[in-house]
């Protein structure tokens, strides 16, 4: 394909070079890619928003007195292991002062971290009653926090170029347009657990030039002028059985899939069935008839039959030449209205009164080499569009034509009407003839080569395609710290609750300057958490903290979870992201996501938990029969991707446990860890617990195993996939242990239990997460007294989702920007 130099190429190809030399200088990363890096710049809150502790407000005499005290309980309890000679974990706390703790907070941080969470001094050693431990805990808090009062920072992060995820959810919210982005653009690095963190968001050559070309197709596919004719292949997942109804196919079906397809015009596409074959290439399941069917909006476009006596004996006698004939059978032109429809492919579900099928259910082994059970549908090709007829009334065609010049003189007004409206939106804020001009030499340059459309489409290229829309920037501020602008907050709030640009409400309050103000700030947060874009926080948020975005490339052992396939998988996905959206939605307690006696669940899933009377594919809230299941720790999705795909692992459960549930992280495993034996055919088998013992005999191993096992161990009743089970291999399932401050456990309910003793260490844990993910950037050791000034405020309410949010953007870090530098300088200044 020849690529044409335009000018819209040049225009916007040497901003986004400037830019990439810009962040060039910044860091150039070991593999050649450019990467923004953050300065590890603590962020604190500033005196206004902080209300003093009580300790804050002591006397010098009684901090003295403390001083003394704490000093001797470091002295007695922990220099023994932490100091200069030792060091144990890298910590020497010899000669520090637990009343100077803000002179090296990144030790005092982890010395909290461990006290709160009762690992330390650890067991076998000698301990200080709770009171006290208590007593110094908050001493060291105290101490911290006063600090953070006294130099409030709110932090630095660079450029931040938009994710993946959300382009794709801007580009929707602009144009009214649906498009499946991760064809267009490459997934997005992770760090601190989330994909949109700006100092690992990479600006290289070859993305920009995947910009580029995004912004082409995009623009085409949105004002329709898009006539190119191509083909795209929507695939089943290899392991999923097709033996039950698909959500959102027509009852009475099923198997198949179900996918969204943009068709850029009115016209004829041809839609291509193919059908799953064997090793040797048998499809399966042409014993019996079957009706396959192919629906637009849920309406029949295309039925056919396959199998049956004429297909089983033409299969006897050639395979290959059968499946050709049944491919051709299943391929049809259909003439479709432009716009983004659901597709389904789907077999009727035949009724055994009117089959000569055998009454038992098959069974889907995954056997390539079986020949025996139902047709199945491998993929489907869309191609087109053929005979076009013209751009139709589309969604997107609606949202950008606002007006529509009645004689050529009227044109250029309407353009810039037209784009004028688009940028705004695009660059999130008014847009000024400097933003403007550019945009409209593309138009006239398209509309002199094409239609009034055309040129339409060349501006949105440009506007897709410009920095001002790729990356959120934000004027340096004229002091060393400064309040963010209305505009610049209105970004940061739709992009962290909606991972999206900001709404026309959002805009209008932040040019007139008055979305800052607390109560319409609050009311705002409000509203945008109860708009169904707030749907983000469940699939960005909630999936990558919870690592349900794993579940994709989990594939457990066939022989050994044999009930496996694609549809558990996805009940597993959806049941948790339903549950957190319940939490959200009606404002809970977020101690509910540990405790909460309901789930979601449909027939699939309620028939691999055990839950009685639960029928059909659609999922509903169910009040769960037992204790045993409460909460995320009991949820298939959890405890699947916490598992090997051939065994349960105490220690990937206990490790998931202590970095999302009570924020204290192990250290990193030493080098050449040798792997668990297996047990050996004919040898007597042994329990996990007995062969982990064994594996961990080494003192460098058993510090963090002590911690870690117990937690995972108490989970040991749910298999890989987590079904409830009594014995394994070896034995009776032993799920009982002793926590780090040795408190004793048997299993998940006792582990739930010993969780929400001490509630905040959850709730500080999930700050951290939201806070991270909010602000775009990792949470340094200065922003912990914030992290816990949130817990403690939102305790009053009962933990309440909202309030947690309301924290976060109420903060110094959220609200306030700090003063960059060197190349940053240079970005900002190219961006504005």
């Amino acid at each position: 394909m020849t690529h044409h130099v335009t000018p819209a190429r040049v225009i916007v190809g040497c901003a986004l070079l400037l830019l990439a030399a810009a962040t060039m200088k910044v860091r150039a990363d070991w593999d050649g890619s450019l990467v923004v890096a953050a300065p590890a710049t603590p962020a604190v809150t500033p005196p206004a928003q902080l209300a003093a502790s009580p300790q804050a407000q002591q006397g010098s005499a009684a901090q003295a007195v403390a001083a003394s005290s704490d000093q001797a309980l470091v002295q007695k309890y922990c220099v023994t292991c932490h100091n200069n000679r030792v060091k144990t974990g890298g910590v020497s706390l010899e000669g520090l002062n637990p009343d100077e703790a803000a002179a090296h907070a990144a030790v005092w941080e982890k010395a909290v971290l461990k006290l709160r969470g009762g690992m330390m001094p650890p067991q076998g050693m000698p301990r200080p009653d709770d009171a006290t431990l208590e007593k110094l805990i908050v001493s060291l808090e105290g101490s911290l926090d006063r600090s953070a009062l006294a130099r409030p920072d709110p932090g630095h992060k660079p450029v931040h170029r938009l994710n993946r995820t959300e382009y794709g959810n801007a580009v929707r919210d602009l144009l009214d347009l649906d498009i499946d982005v991760t064809g267009l653009l490459p997934a997005d690095d992770e760090s601190h657990g989330f994909d949109n963190i700006a100092g690992v968001l990479r600006v290289s050559p070859s993305l920009l030039e995947q910009y580029l070309a995004a912004a082409q197709k995009i623009s085409s596919l949105a004002v329709g002028t898009d006539t190119d004719v191509i083909r795209l292949a929507y695939r089943v997942p290899p392991d999923d059985s097709q033996e039950d109804h698909v959500e959102g196919l027509p009852l009475g079906t099923r198997g198949g899939l179900l996918f969204r397809h943009t068709f850029p015009q009115d016209a004829e596409y041809e839609f291509s069935v193919v059908l799953l074959r064997n090793i040797v290439g048998y499809m399966t399941g042409l014993e019996f008839a079957h009706q396959l069917e192919v629906t637009i909006d849920g309406e029949r476009v295309f039925a056919a039959q396959v199998g049956g006596d004429e297909d089983n004996r033409a299969s006897d006698k050639n395979m290959s030449e059968a499946g050709n004939v049944i491919d051709a059978r299943l391929k049809t032109r259909v003439t479709v209205r432009a716009g983004t429809r659901d597709v389904g492919v789907t077999f009727i579900k035949r009724n055994a009164a009117a089959s000569d099928e055998p009454l038992q259910l098959h069974e889907r082994n995954h056997d390539l080499q079986d020949m025996n059970g139902l047709p199945l549908v491998d993929h489907v090709n869309v191609t087109g569009p053929y005979n076009v007829t013209g751009p139709g009334d589309t969604a997107s065609r609606r949202r950008i034509f606002s007006c529509r010049p009645a004689r050529a003189s009227e044109e250029a007004a309407c353009a810039r009407t037209i784009l004028s409206a688009v940028a705004r939106r695009a660059y999130r804020r008014p847009v000024t003839a400097d933003d403007i001009d550019p945009v409209m030499a593309l138009y006239q340059e398209g509309r002199g080569k094409g239609s009034f459309d055309a040129g339409i489409e060349r501006g949105l290229r440009l506007i897709l395609a410009n920095p001002k829309f790729l990356f959120r920037t934000e004027t340096p501020p004229a002091a060393a710290t400064a309040p963010v602008s209305d505009l610049e907050l209105a970004s940061r709030l739709s992009f962290f609750l909606w991972s999206s640009i900001p709404d026309d409400t959002l805009l209008t309050l932040a040019s007139q300057n008055r979305l800052s103000r607390p109560a319409v700030l609050e009311a705002q947060v409000r509203r945008m958490l109860a708009d169904p874009k707030a749907r983000a926080l469940v699939d960005n948020f909630a999936s990558q903290w919870l690592m349900l975005r794993n579940l994709k490339g989990h594939i457990p052992t066939p022989g050994d979870f044999p009930n496996f396939d694609n549809e558990l998988r996805q009940a597993f996905r959806t049941e948790t992201e339903m549950f957190f959206e319940s939490i959200m939605r009606e404002d809970r307690s977020v101690l509910d996501l540990l405790s909460a006696d309901y789930t979601y669940l449909n027939e699939r899933l309620a028939r691999h938990y055990g839950v009685p009377n639960v029928y059909g594919s659609h999922f509903r809230r169910v009040a769960m029969p037992g204790v045993e299941r409460r909460g995320i720790l009991g949820q298939g999705s959890i405890l699947t991707v916490t598992s090997y795909p051939n065994r349960t692992s105490p220690v990937l459960r206990g490790k998931w446990i202590l970095e999302n549930i009570l924020g204290t992280p192990p250290s990193p495993p030493p080098p050449d860890v040798p792997t668990l034996d297996d047990n050996r055919p004919g040898a007597e088998a042994r329990s996990l617990r007995e062969r982990l013992e064994a594996h961990r005999a080494s003192p460098t191993c058993a510090s963090c195993h002590r911690v870690m096992d117990p937690l995972g161990f108490a989970l040991e009743n749910f298999d890989g996939i987590g079904e409830y089970r009594v014995k394994e291999e070896g034995g009776a399932i032993d799920p009982s242990g002793q926590l780090a401050d040795g408190s004793p456990i048997d299993g998940p309910v006792a582990l739930r239990t010993a969780v929400l003793k001490r509630p905040e260490m959850f709730v500080r844990t999930m700050t951290q997460k939201l806070m991270t993910y909010g602000l775009g950037r990792g949470i340094e050791d200065a922003d912990m007294p914030l992290v816990r000034r949130i817990a403690r405020e939102t305790a009053a309410q009962q933990y309440r989702f909202s309030a947690l949010v309301l924290g976060i953007v109420k903060s110094a870090p959220f609200q306030m920007k700090k003063a960059p530098g060197g190349a940053d300088n240079v970005t900002a200044a190219l961006l504005h």
